[in-house]
């Protein structure tokens, strides 16, 4: 697949989640953020169970009934239920990716506006950063690092203004457990990132353990989430009421289109492209929660609060794009770099012409 198309399609995903923000607040029951993840995640992955075995089955015939088997091949004949040794790995993954970011997504979207919710969870690029520096012994350059700290600025001034700006209708005490519960699912998410990426070791293609197919890697991990969310959505809260038509079409949008579609192309993003590449997209959600908010709910962020925002958004930006800047410099302005060379080097070689035109001139 062609990475530009690749790219595109991973960043669906991000694009999607970005829209719970809307949905849940106008769509869904209220106060049932834990059961909306049980039925945003549960049902998704055992359909993507289902299919995997499907597939899987089609191609063990297929592969059956052919003299040649290509080497390759996208639906590959293998048993789909996890080994042993892939159990401990698949649960973290599991409720790193689905239990614990789901859940706290959806407390996240019920106590904040989408935009300032989405923006908060949008901080887990410099978390995945920082991370790869502290355990991979990757450091960030000079422009990730100064981005890092304008982003703590920025984050400061959106968070610590609410009163002033339309976001909040009430008091900061009320957003507390909404900004917890998005800062809890960026970190959730950023470690998911990390042990999809980093948990296999450092190669994880030498890996002698055969890997899961995506569309079963994906289908375990929303189902295991989910049953980890079932027990909370059954004691903590309260029955499901009698859904209306809006309600069961804004589940079955978050099922397949926010959850399905959206964390098949996630997965298949963060294994084929660079993890700083993957997490640049993680921008688009609060993008698209900021746009749906201003278009359909007029939300509205002013003062510093939104000079905040601009500010987390840039540093983020700043952040995934600061290894290839130098590059881009070079190919914006490659005249600079030619300038700087004939400086140090046109007057060593214009030297001993002119000395020896002096010399042919004296004599």
């Amino acid at each position: 697949m062609n990475p530009f198309t690749l790219l595109l399609l991973t960043a669906l995903g991000p694009a999607s989640w970005g829209s719970t923000y809307l949905v849940t607040s106008e769509f869904l029951p209220a106060g049932l953020p834990f059961t909306a993840a049980v039925i945003r995640c549960l049902p998704a992955g055992l359909i993507l169970i289902v299919l995997s075995h499907l597939l899987s089955k089609a191609a063990a015939s297929k592969e059956g009934s052919a003299t040649a088997v290509p080497p390759r091949t996208l639906f590959p004949a293998r048993v789909l239920f996890p080994t042993k040794a892939q159990w401990p790995r698949l649960l973290l993954l599991s409720a790193l990716n689905i239990g614990c970011f789901q859940a706290m997504l959806f407390v996240a979207a019920y106590r904040l506006p989408g935009g300032l919710a989405a923006v908060i969870g949008a901080v887990q690029p410099l978390i995945l950063l920082l991370m790869i520096w502290a355990l991979q012994k990757q450091p960030p350059g000079k422009i990730a690092f100064t981005a890092c700290i304008t982003a703590v600025i920025g984050m400061a001034l959106l968070i610590l203004t609410p009163a002033k700006s339309e976001l909040a209708a009430e008091q900061l005490s009320w957003d507390l457990i909404g900004i917890g519960a998005a800062t809890l699912g960026a970190l959730s998410m950023a470690l998911g990132v990390y042990v999809t990426r980093y948990g296999q070791g450092s190669d994880p293609a030498s890996d002698s353990k055969p890997e899961l197919p995506l569309i079963a890697l994906t289908g375990w991990q929303l189902t295991l989430g989910g049953l980890m969310l079932l027990p909370l959505a059954l004691f903590l809260e309260p029955v499901l009421p009698v859904l209306t038509t809006e309600n069961l079409l804004a589940y079955g949008y978050l099922a397949l289109f926010g959850t399905l579609i959206a964390y098949l192309l996630w997965f298949q993003g963060i294994k084929k492209l660079p993890a700083v590449m993957v997490s640049t997209l993680g921008l688009l959600s609060p993008l698209t929660a900021v746009a749906l908010g201003w278009v359909f709910l007029d939300q509205a962020i002013e003062g510093w609060a939104l000079a905040g925002l601009i500010l987390v958004v840039l540093s983020i930006l700043a952040v995934q794009l600061s290894p290839w800047l130098p590059e881009l410099f070079k190919a914006l302005w490659p005249e600079t770099k030619h300038r700087s060379e004939t400086k140090h080097t046109g007057q060593k070689q214009n030297t001993p012409v002119r000395t020896k035109t002096r010399q042919q001139e004296h004599r």
